[in-house]
């Protein structure tokens, strides 16, 4: 696939900027007052994966290339934006044009970072945000329902199954629910519903920004409390803790430095991981690799994609000319140790173009044009 955007939202002052600081290297402003991001700034950010840089070590390219992910920090949205409060409809636009939604939110006291509405609630944060989305998107609906609804009369059959799927959106989206929680009835409501781009059928997940003093635990009443109102929507989304300001600051040191402040702080590895892998598995990403002489590369794709679907992800000719995959799963790569040996011992098979391709695979792809 191409490169997955992450959309970051939440309300001012929650974090967002702090973490795109973080997850990109970059300068986004980042001071301590509403709306300070007025155009939506775009990192890209190298998919942290230890299979990848096994196989640099072995095989022993001339370069390393990782898959990447982009993260779009768009400005503050608070209580009306649907309604254009705030900088209103502008960023909602920008939403529409990521994959996923990161929602950040606040769960750290601090008296010298205001609150934008002066108190920390994170069931209270995180439902403003949602509901203004909700209510972009009933905006939408219902002036795409008012014109469908004219072709319905005609007798126009595909107007009328869109009118049905729209009432149903309609009602959902009114009780500020989000349109992914919909119930379509078949392949083609399914096809309706995303060429209508609503901005809550895309997925989401939760940051939580924390206090450094709770990163020990990764844990506090507030994360809890928002773990809780996740799973009491029945919402498969993750909550991943973090603290921004920290995450920020391990992006200043050098790599050597990173990991004696990762040691300090009893943490494995940077919250900022965490949160990339999360993405992927929140989409249902999977990777797999190639290597020559050039270089070890990793590629994203749709968990379920076919071999020749995966080949065409690194060029179209490949996909047209598909002869077949040499695959060696990841597992068997690990314990041959080198390609040799497990070329050797017959671990490489041979795929055609349905093989399903899967997490981890090592693969060549031979074609003829």
């Amino acid at each position: 696939m191409s490169n997955l955007k992450l959309g970051i939202v939440g309300l001012p002052n929650v974090g967002k900027s702090t973490l795109f600081n973080a997850l990109t290297g970059a300068r986004a402003p980042a001071e301590n007052y509403p709306f300070c991001t007025v155009d939506p700034n775009v990192g890209v950010v190298e998919v942290p994966d230890p299979r990848l840089d096994l196989l640099y070590e072995r095989v022993q390219p001339k370069a390393k290339v990782p898959t990447v992910v982009s993260f779009v920090d768009i400005a503050g949205l608070v209580k009306g934006a649907a309604q254009g409060e705030g900088l209103g409809n502008q960023f909602l636009a920008h939403i529409r044009e990521v994959d996923a939604i990161v929602n950040v939110v606040r769960c750290f006291e601090d008296p010298d970072v205001a609150h934008v509405l002066g108190s920390m609630d994170p069931i209270r944060d995180r439902d403003i945000v949602n509901v203004e989305l909700a209510l972009a998107d009933l905006q939408t609906v219902e002036r795409r329902l008012e014109r469908v609804e004219k072709t319905a009369r005609s007798g126009d059959q595909e107007a009328q199954q869109e009118a049905v799927l729209l009432r149903k959106l309609q009602v959902l989206l009114s009780e500020g629910r989000p349109a992914r929680h919909v119930r379509t009835e078949g392949e083609e409501e399914e096809r309706l519903l995303v060429r209508l781009q609503l901005l809550t059928s895309k997925r989401e997940l939760y940051v939580a920004n924390i206090a450094e003093s709770d990163l020990s635990s990764g844990e506090n009443r507030c994360v809890r409390a928002l773990r809780e109102a996740v799973e009491t929507a029945h919402e498969p989304a993750e909550v991943i803790p973090l603290a921004a300001g920290i995450e920020a600051e391990l992006m200043q040191l050098a790599p050597e430095e990173r990991l004696e402040f990762l040691r300090e702080l009893g943490l494995e590895e940077p919250g900022l991981h965490r949160l990339v892998r999360a993405g992927h598995r929140l989409l249902g990403l999977i990777s797999f690799f190639t290597h020559n002489e050039k270089e070890a590369r990793a590629w994203t794709i749709q968990r379920g994609t076919r071999a020749q679907q995966a080949a065409g992800e690194i060029h179209t000719d490949f996909a047209r000319g598909f002869i077949r995959a040499e695959t060696l799963a990841w597992d068997d790569f690990v314990r041959a140790g080198s390609m040799k040996v497990a070329r050797e011992h017959g671990l490489i098979r041979s795929e055609g173009r349905d093989y399903v391709v899967q997490d981890g695979d090592i693969i060549l792809f031979r074609f003829n044009i």
